[in-house]
């Protein structure tokens, strides 16, 4: 037997689709199994923005696992002290977890971290609700792997840069979730914002324009203004946060002006009665909420008003 021919005995073709596949292709195909692996030995991707709450629609994912089992295997890479990663599936992971399973089907796959962390954000955008905060990681983190990969000069990177077409990661990137790319960058500033104000942002509690401009604030001005918030319940208006930003750049900004600015009367503000917890809490059962406290003291109100009506038609 020649050397050609020895060569072509130990190219092993099993099925047809053999016939059109690379040999590349077929390893990686048979790296990519499904596996059962332990949830024990799957950590969370590295500063994951995506929340995985246990909410209503957790509990229900949770018992359709019980029942059926997990249908769509999640992704995992190889950690490089052992164990895997979790890329794709952090929400199958924890209805498993919830509903007593031990371990979950994985497709194993070699991914770098921008790969990864591309494929992670990809497959998070597609949920329903995504808060602010989440898109403003997300967009971060995607943002920053595809600058990274156009900067390399592998084979994968090369075929990156012809597909953006001369395109920047900005412009990709705003035409793949559907943004402009001004509206990207403005998600992305939410990143300088402290947690609580943040938290507030995804909470509704402050519109999505003023706190893009709070953004700019530095991190002891806007701990002044969640003080100041928190203390006068009020949040800025879209022109009071600017008035705040370009005080901060002219370094006029401080704790006595911010309060200043959000105590002000603003144009469209309504008389608001304000009375002092401590003059009605005594009357209220300890266990109950602000809310419970508002509700019943409307409906005394109510009964108020409609005796004093029936006393003025009995007075006619």
């Amino acid at each position: 037997m020649t050397a050609k021919e020895d060569r072509r005995a130990s190219i092993k073709l099993t099925t047809v689709d053999d016939l059109f596949t690379t040999e590349e292709a077929r390893n990686t195909q048979q790296k990519e199994q499904i596996k059962e692996i332990p949830l024990s030995d799957i950590s969370d991707f590295l500063d994951h923005p995506f929340k995985v709450k246990a909410d209503d629609a957790m509990l229900e994912m949770a018992e359709s696992v019980k029942r059926y089992g997990v249908l769509v295997p999640v992704l995992v890479r190889p950690k490089t002290d052992g164990g895997f990663e979790m890329v794709a599936g952090h929400r199958r992971k924890k209805a498993s977890e919830l509903a007593g399973m031990e371990s979950i089907p994985c497709i194993v796959r070699e991914l770098d971290d921008d790969q990864a962390t591309i494929i992670m954000v990809d497959s998070n955008l597609q949920r329903e609700y995504v808060s602010p905060s989440e898109k403003a990681f997300a967009y971060k983190m995607k943002l920053e792997a595809m600058k990274r990969q156009g900067q390399r000069t592998d084979i994968t990177s090369a075929q990156l840069g012809r597909k953006l077409g001369g395109k920047e990661s900005r412009e990709l990137l705003a035409e793949q979730v559907g943004e402009s790319k001004n509206q990207i960058s403005r998600y992305i500033r939410l990143t300088e914002l402290v947690p609580q104000i943040l938290e507030m942002v995804d909470d509704k509690q402050i519109a999505f324009s003023p706190a893009v401009e709070i953004s700019y604030l530095a991190e002891k001005e806007q701990q002044a203004l969640l003080e100041t918030m928190q203390a006068e319940d009020c949040t800025p208006s879209l022109a009071q946060a600017q008035r705040m930003k370009k005080l901060s750049q002219d370094g006029k900004l401080n704790g006595d002006v911010i309060l200043g600015i959000m105590t002000e009367e603003k144009p469209n503000q309504k008389e608001k009665l304000t009375i002092r917890k401590e003059r009605i809490d005594k009357f209220f059962p300890q266990d109950f909420s602000e809310q419970q406290k508002e509700d019943l003291l409307v409906q005394l109100l109510e009964n108020w008003y409609r005796r004093k009506q029936r006393e003025r038609e009995h007075d006619r």
